[in-house]
């Protein structure tokens, strides 16, 4: 089988940042999937799982009822690797200009007073978050995404040549 695309980038070359991770045609528009990269895969502590669900709810609710990006929301939710968020939205934006949006839903985070959805009938595991470590992990995404807006690393997945077999496999060096 092929590797995903997303599977395809070196995960250990990847900083925190707004990344373009696929663009799909639909019908007759187009859709496209970022990868909101908070932690730096394989090298930093992942993000406790009960923040990850406060950021969720915190952030899905921003965006979906932000005027100016509502209808363009598709899906907002956790990596399984808990390093990130993928951001679904219509269009074919680059990352740069979903920037300011990407800020904004996590600065919002910090004026939160509780976590939305949390009730049994609205959540899954409505017992399983902690308002208080998501922002801190919104202001610490904040303050990186703040002092490294001109930084073309945190806009491109990383590039590495990979040599091809003769079976047309990448190889992986060590």
């Amino acid at each position: 089988m092929e590797l995903i695309q997303s599977f395809s980038v070196d995960h250990n070359l990847i900083v925190p940042g707004i990344f373009l991770s696929r663009g799909d045609a639909v019908g007759g528009g187009s859709v496209t999937t970022y990868d909101i990269r908070l932690k730096k895969p394989n090298r930093e502590p992942v993000i406790d799982i009960a923040a990850m669900h406060s950021l969720e709810h915190l952030i899905a609710t921003f965006l979906r009822n932000n005027p100016d990006w509502k209808d363009e929301i598709i899906y907002w939710g956790p990596m399984g690797c808990l390093t990130g968020f993928y951001l679904i939205l219509k269009g074919d934006r680059q990352p740069k200009e979903i920037f300011p949006l990407v800020l904004d839903a996590f600065k919002s985070v910090e004026k939160a007073d509780s976590v939305p959805g949390t009730e049994p009938k609205n959540c899954g595991h409505y017992l399983m978050h902690d308002l208080e470590m998501a922002k801190w992990y919104a202001q610490e995404f904040v303050s990186y995404l703040e002092a490294n807006s001109d930084n073309a690393e945190i806009f491109e997945y990383p590039r590495s040549e990979r040599l091809i077999t003769d079976e047309g496999n990448q190889f992986f060096d060590s």
